[in-house]
């Protein structure tokens, strides 16, 4: 008797079944879901309130930290799966993945899929309490959504990133360890301050890190300033760390779950 080999899923259909799969952990795990929203909603009311008033004592500071505070929950709800990733490949259920007919990358696509959805809604989330503390953007529909499509962006390509992370750590912990130390480099760019009150020899490393012409965007699209080229140096290295981390993630997947 023949036997039949099992057909692989359709394209994208075995990336949705792993999203699902890492939206219910998520939802069983509340704490850390809220902890990815709470802690820049906090560091958001600290810097206005306890902050606002030395740094721009018009008290229009709430205008100015709200996009930073944006993308720093981004990147708290994006590090969040790097220990996800590290747990499946600790806890051994990449090797019962291994045996189904599906594509290699799909379970990490899985995780950062899921991601996305829960960090937009953190997102949306962080800019209704900054409306509440005084936050009053000046923008149309149109550049609302680019502020949005930018948004979504930021977070697909830290979210690879930290995925690449969870897959190159040895352990969840490592990958949590690794993770908060990539969470520091917002506070190394504009997002709170800006870059000219920094001391000279940090302002150039304060002007390259990447977040700041993200956060200039943001800034031009809500606010009505002049972002100057910062979109396009943005889109640029949103598209550069999306494709490292995508070339890195397939690498190590296939290096670390024997998968070719």
């Amino acid at each position: 008797m023949t036997a039949i080999a099992p057909s692989r899923p359709s394209a994208l259909s075995a990336e949705l079944v792993f999203a699902g799969r890492s939206l219910r952990h998520a939802w069983r795990d509340p704490e850390t879901l809220l902890m990815a929203v709470l802690l820049p909603v906090l560091l958001m009311l600290m810097f206005t309130w306890v902050f606002g008033g030395a740094i721009d004592p018009s008290g229009g500071y709430a205008d100015y930290v709200v996009p930073g505070a944006v993308l720093l929950c981004a990147g708290f709800g994006a590090s969040s799966t790097a220990v996800a990733v590290a747990r499946d490949m600790q806890n051994g259920i990449i090797d019962r993945f291994r045996t189904m007919p599906i594509r290699a990358g799909a379970v990490l696509t899985g995780h950062v899929l899921s991601s996305l959805v829960r960090n937009l809604l953190a997102t949306a989330v962080v800019v209704g309490v900054a409306l509440l503390v005084g936050f009053r953007p000046e923008t149309t529909p149109g550049e609302a959504l680019g502020a949005a499509a930018l948004v979504a962006l930021w977070i697909l390509a830290i979210t690879y990133l930290f995925a690449s992370i969870g897959l190159a750590a040895g352990s969840a912990e490592a990958a949590n360890g690794y993770g908060f130390i990539v969470l520091f480099l917002p506070y190394l760019s504009s997002a709170f301050v800006p870059t000219s009150t920094m001391p000279d020899w940090l302002q150039p490393v304060a002007e390259t890190m990447p977040i700041t012409p993200v956060v200039e965007t943001l800034r031009g699209l809500l606010l009505g300033t002049d972002p100057g080229t910062a979109p396009a140096i943005a889109l640029a290295w949103c598209a550069g760390i999306l494709a490292f981390a995508i070339a890195w993630g397939a690498w190590l997947f296939r290096r670390k779950a024997g998968r070719r």
